[in-house]
């Protein structure tokens, strides 16, 4: 039921289909004049002298049926919608479409009529007689790529990785990834297709990252999947190691470390093979290959920790803080908070507390999620403790996670739960609660 604009042919409308059900001929044609048709288009539609409409138009009704068909087919309306009943339809699987320069001009007219709206020129209710118009045509791919194009979808992953720190919606970053994927079926210089198949590529890891911080996995792995096909193609060591870590810490994370520490595994592997000066700011990961391998090793640490092979996770982790420290100006990786996390499992509260604060001061003005998350394991470790700054520390993560829309951040907040619930009093119990609440409570 598409026209040739773009959306439901005239006769779709409810206000047609109204008039046209009442056999009000009178009513079909004044919406066809609204639509920019004029008395002419429409008596030659319909086989009418022009007379005879203007004096419909003007209060003539219309009885005879086979007027009534001859309209219908010359309007190229199906004739069961004026319950011409038993008469089959002259234009079997054919549908009116409105020409484009009268649905542009309608556009116009119903813009203005909602502007005069706005200024009290027009009432309100005179709008409810307004055609719904198709919407825009979809936006068509260019003959030939070039380097521009990858230049414009480099651009939009960075644009739209920094929006994402503070919540961008995944369904966003879905189309743009899907609508630059149709990008690659363009012709091309060859060193430019594989540069734009890098930078769809990039593209699709944050469009992952995003289905994984709104806890959707489906569309989480299908993109991070489609960044390591591509990226695979393109021969980028770099960013297929990338993927490989990302969607490793993503599966652990959803319940299967098993699985997410082989993923995490082959991309350690892999990243032997990334070159050693490899310092290109890639808009997603860490920057450098000891980065690449610090996280690697990290994330190995926290699968098996997961696996309760706590002493196995100790040797990753301490490898991990050799290769690499993130300084301020990294606006990824943190191999503070994970060793806070795992000095927690071990019953080191001190150690842990330390890690913890300097993760917090780590994030502090750089990522809205990452420092909420590090204050979330800060209360953990106060609250285990028993310290009087347990629970103000536990109340302001809470109420920091609450204003964010990341389903993963606010699950992170199940630990923090549990140790409240082990506090004796009534406001241990209630930040329990609330903690709780927030994290079931839908982003």
């Amino acid at each position: 039921m598409v026209d040739a604009a773009g959306g439901s042919p005239w006769y779709e409308w409810p206000q047609a289909r109204a008039v046209l059900d009442a056999r009000d001929v009178a009513g079909v044609y004044r919406l066809l004049r609204r639509l920019g048709m004029s008395q002419r288009e429409i008596s030659r539609c319909t086989g009418q002298s022009q007379s005879e409409v203007w004096e419909i138009l003007h209060g003539r009704q219309v009885r005879d049926v086979n007027v009534l068909e001859r309209i219908c087919d010359g309007l190229e309306v199906p004739r069961g919608y004026m319950r011409l009943a038993g008469v089959a339809d002259a234009y079997p699987g054919r549908r009116t479409t409105v020409p484009e320069e009268v649905v542009e001009a309608m556009r116009r007219r119903v813009l203005l009529a909602y502007g005069l709206t706005t200024v009290g020129v027009q009432s309100a209710p005179r709008l409810q007689g307004l055609p719904t118009l198709p919407g825009p045509k979809p936006v068509s791919l260019p003959s030939r790529v070039d380097g521009i194009h990858v230049v414009q979808v480099r651009n939009l992953t960075r644009r739209l990785g920094a929006a994402s720190n503070a919540d961008t919606d995944p369904e966003v970053l879905s189309a743009a990834a899907e609508r630059a994927t149709r990008l690659l079926g363009v012709s091309g210089p060859e060193p430019v297709k594989r540069a734009l198949k890098v930078a769809v590529a990039e593209l699709h890891m944050e469009a992952a990252w995003a289905g994984f911080d709104a806890w959707r996995y489906d569309r989480m792995m299908h993109h991070f999947t489609t960044a390591l096909v591509l990226a695979a193609e393109a021969g980028d060591t770099y960013l297929q190691v990338e993927a490989m870590i990302q969607s490793g810490m993503a599966i652990r994370e959803f319940g299967r470390p098993d699985d997410g520490l082989k993923m995490v595994q082959l991309g350690w592997l892999k990243a032997r093979y990334i070159p050693e000066d490899e310092q290109r700011a890639v808009v997603v990961g860490s920057v450098g290959r000891a980065a690449v391998q610090a996280c690697a090793r990290e994330e190995i640490a926290n699968a098996l920790a997961d696996l309760e092979d706590l002493d196995g996770a100790e040797k990753e982790m301490a490898q991990a803080r050799e290769l690499w420290s993130a300084t301020h100006s990294d606006l990824y990786g943190d191999l503070d908070r994970p060793a806070a996390r795992l000095a927690l499992r071990q019953g080191r509260l001190d150690v842990a507390e330390s890690l913890a604060a300097a993760s917090v001061r780590r994030w502090e003005g750089v990522n809205q999620r990452g420092h909420a998350h590090s204050s979330i394991v800060v209360a953990t470790v106060h609250v285990h403790a028993g310290e009087p700054s347990g629970l103000p520390l536990a109340h302001g993560a809470i109420t920091a996670t609450n204003r964010l829309s990341s389903v993963r951040v606010r699950r992170k907040l199940t630990p923090l739960a549990a140790a409240l619930e082990t506090r004796p009093g009534r406001d241990a119990r209630d930040l329990a609660r609330m903690a709780r609440q927030t994290v079931s409570a839908r982003a």
